[in-house]
């Protein structure tokens, strides 16, 4: 059946929310499509800027609307709740986007954590963007951040790449183009498939590699397992029972070692039969990560001064 999403919240209790014994009213919105990041566990983590965002807007839209009640009756907010997920998207965006023009607000939230991450909420953005209205992130919990600063690995340079494939092929084939990436590197994964992920990582990425695997980040049992990848191969192999929400996290690949001389010399040898000596310094320095200033030298030196 089809939602009239109309302003609601202003009814009983008017647009408000609560913190402990105190009703706060909620200030305006202007119109625009606000994206709500929402706890990916407990609830406290929510933020003060979030539950006015939520009470206030026109027109809140989520991904499942059990799981949003929960949350807005925990700060007592009368907002009533509209879904927007993969299933409806191609119907509920339009009716959202009519909504922004109409110059209403629109709040988005996922079922935990900050929206478009993973999830539909990047088509609805794209309609906004392109239909000329403002998209505003109110900024708050994330599990991968989450699981980042708690893994014990560096947190410099870092690499979200979402869910890896189900199929074994193909999550080694997405491992292997990830392998030399220079930062950490983050995934969701689901509890009955850890087990094979970590094998396929250790197997692709190499035993020695760090990682951590996250469980139920912020709830009562959460859990950082950190060890190499050979570690946790062989921990998860043997067949624990695995539950909750996970985000494994797999540290930089360390620097590679420098080729020998003779391999770096065999190697321009081979090449410069086939192309210039120009090309084939750039060529080695892409296959050995040597300067292909230093490569062209030294391909000179072996043609006795004559580079051809």
């Amino acid at each position: 059946m089809r939602e009239d999403m109309t302003a609601s919240g202003a009814g009983e209790g008017g647009k408000t929310f609560r913190l402990h014994n105190a009703v706060i009213p909620a200030r305006p919105l202007e119109p625009a499509l606000y994206l709500v990041a929402t706890p990916i566990g407990n609830l406290s983590d929510i933020t003060l800027r979030a539950l006015e965002t939520l009470a206030g807007a026109d027109v809140l839209a989520c991904e499942d609307t059990r799981v949003t009640r929960v949350l807005l009756d925990r700060y007592g907010i009368v907002n009533r709740p509209y879904a927007y997920h993969e299933y409806n998207a191609d119907e509920a965006g339009p009716r959202l986007i009519a909504a922004l023009d109409a110059g209403k607000s629109v709040a988005l939230v996922s079922d935990a954590g900050t929206p478009l991450v993973s999830d539909p909420g990047y088509r609805l953005a794209l309609l906004a963007i392109a239909a000329g209205h403002r998209v505003v992130p109110i900024p708050g919990a994330s599990a991968p951040l989450a699981a980042l600063v708690g893994s014990g690995l560096p947190n410099d340079a870092f690499f979200f790449a979402g869910f890896l494939p189900s199929k074994d092929k193909a999550r080694r084939d997405r491992l292997a183009e990830l392998a030399q990436v220079p930062a950490t590197l983050l995934f969701f994964e689901s509890p009955h498939r850890i087990a094979a992920t970590v094998a396929a990582a250790a197997e692709v990425l190499g035993d020695e590699r760090p990682a951590c695997v996250c469980r139920e980040l912020t709830k009562t049992f959460e859990e950082f397992r950190r060890g190499t990848l050979g570690d946790l191969a062989a921990h998860y192999g043997d067949g624990h029972t695995v539950k909750g929400e996970i985000v494994f996290v797999i540290g930089p690949p360390g620097e590679a070692a420098a080729p020998e001389a003779e391999d770096v010399d065999r190697l321009l040898a081979a090449l410069v039969k086939d192309m210039s000596a120009g090309k084939a310094a750039t060529e080695a320095a892409r296959q050995t990560g040597l300067p292909r200033r230093d490569l062209y030298q030294r391909l000179i030196d072996l043609k006795g001064g004559d580079a051809g």
